[in-house]
């Protein structure tokens, strides 16, 4: 009789004690490296004062290193500083990934470029270079009151007038990492000859 009661009872046990050992988490966990894109083994390129690697700098290979170099180059332009660079970067980033898209979305189904810039901004051609997209985006920053004081995602959303204003906010760690990338590979400026 007493065999017959300890039946159900070990059963149990048994049961409970194997899931526990299945749905335990493990004593040494696995750690899951962040993806990175496998870039192609490509010499490196010049942009202007730029030397643009194959890759990847936060995730970007060099096609859309190119695009951001381009976005520096206009921001020297205009004599902006390096938060100026970084904030057009962001921007960049968080309209197209740094690629320069010759489609729209939804909201904006004539929008182009690396800006993802619509109509009102000129002609197709000017979109969709990216070196003049980006001098676009910096005359439109300029003109923001005091926007080197103002939280980068809020001068981003000035200009874009994303949905969001928030937005970019994601994006400004990666453009920092790029912007600081591509600023160390500008030559020194040569030596005065005595």
């Amino acid at each position: 009789m007493l065999v017959k009661a300890l039946v159900p009872v070990v059963l149990l046990l048994a049961v409970v004690g194997g899931a526990f050992v299945i749905l335990r988490p493990s004593l040494s966990p696995q750690i899951i490296p962040p993806t990175i894109p496998a870039c192609p083994h490509v010499a490196s390129v010049t942009v202007g004062t730029f030397v643009v690697p194959a890759g990847p700098i936060a995730g970007f290979c060099q096609s859309q290193l190119v695009n951001a170099a381009q976005i520096l180059r206009a921001a020297q332009s205009y004599s902006l500083s390096v938060h100026g660079e970084e904030i057009g970067v962001m921007t960049a980033i968080g309209e197209s990934s740094l690629r320069n898209v010759n489609y729209g979305d939804t909201a904006g189904p004539d929008s182009r470029g690396i800006f993802q810039q619509r109509s009102n901004y000129g002609a197709l051609a000017n979109r969709m270079d990216p070196y003049t997209a980006a001098r676009a985006f910096f005359l439109r920053m300029q003109g923001i009151v005091d926007w080197p004081d103002k939280a980068p995602t809020v001068v981003a959303h000035t200009v874009q007038r994303n949905a969001d204003p928030d937005y970019y906010t994601q994006y400004w760690d990666r453009a920092v990492t790029v912007v600081t990338a591509l600023n160390r590979t500008v030559p020194p400026p040569a030596e005065p000859a005595s």
